[in-house]
């Protein structure tokens, strides 16, 4: 890529990321510059992805911004308990939340496909029409294509607007022959649902491997903050050097 081509794709990137903190140790400060962070000289990101326990402080803290908050449900587990699940996200969202990246229950995709569909479909009916969902799918651990793509179709057809590849807690995250699968599915559902990668997105020339896939296999109009999110914290760094802004603040750990 050119300089220029760089530049713009990193203009691209900003606008799709889900800036994260999801560290075991996450304080009312490290959300509080998380926020900060969000909202940048080159432009806001997508969002905030941040636990639940956090929402109300970060919908205080972003309100009349672009940028939406999205809380985590049923991390990183993927737990079966249906109730329980579908509990936590209800919770979020009566703290503000605007949309809920939530894990499937992926142990049961060769197994009980019924019992994780069944749990996709509670949270839907229990965060209502307007918060967006996005179902986790957790491939580095399904690690085969059959069942990744499984996972994948069992969310679409139980409501997802999204699906994403990882908590970013595992040994194996976001990988480009994952997100082939997925992005296979949702053209199968006219590209109708989104896709976000997750876990291990670094660099500028990381996200370009995703955007890539999406672009190859969607169109090149299709990778656009509604329908195509990173989630990240180091890539913030990345994508404002490339721009210029020099680096953002050090990143938590996260994803």
């Amino acid at each position: 890529m050119t300089a220029d081509e760089r530049k713009a794709l990193a203009r691209r990137a900003l606008a799709c990321l889900d800036l994260t903190d999801l560290s075991d140790g996450c304080t009312p400060e490290d959300v509080e510059r998380l926020c900060e962070r969000a909202l940048t000289a080159h432009g806001p990101v997508a969002a905030v992805c941040i636990w639940p326990r956090f929402v109300a402080q970060a919908v205080a803290r972003l309100g009349g911004s672009p940028v939406r908050v999205a809380a985590v449900a049923n991390f990183p587990a993927g737990g079966e308990d249906i109730d329980a699940a579908a509990a936590e996200a209800e919770a979020a969202v009566a703290a503000g939340a605007d949309e809920i990246d939530m894990v499937m229950a992926w142990r049961l995709v060769a197994t009980r496909p019924e019992h994780a569909e069944a749990e996709i479909v509670r949270v839907c009916e229990a965060i209502g029409d307007d918060v967006v969902l996005k179902v986790i799918l957790e491939t580095g651990e399904l690690k085969e294509e059959k069942l990744i793509r499984r996972a994948a179709e069992i969310a679409a057809r139980s409501g997802a607007d999204f699906i994403k590849t990882s908590t970013g807690k595992v040994p194996v995250n976001a990988t480009p022959e994952a997100a082939r699968t997925m992005l296979g599915v949702i053209a199968e559902y006219s590209g109708e649902i989104g896709f976000k990668a997750a876990g291990g997105i670094r660099t500028l020339d990381d996200a370009a491997v995703y955007f890539g896939l999406a672009t190859e296999i969607l169109g090149p109009d299709w990778p656009a903050p509604e329908r195509f999110r990173i989630g990240a914290s180091g890539l913030l760094d990345a994508l404002l050097a490339e721009l210029g802004g020099g680096p953002a603040a050090a990143d938590a750990d996260g994803y």
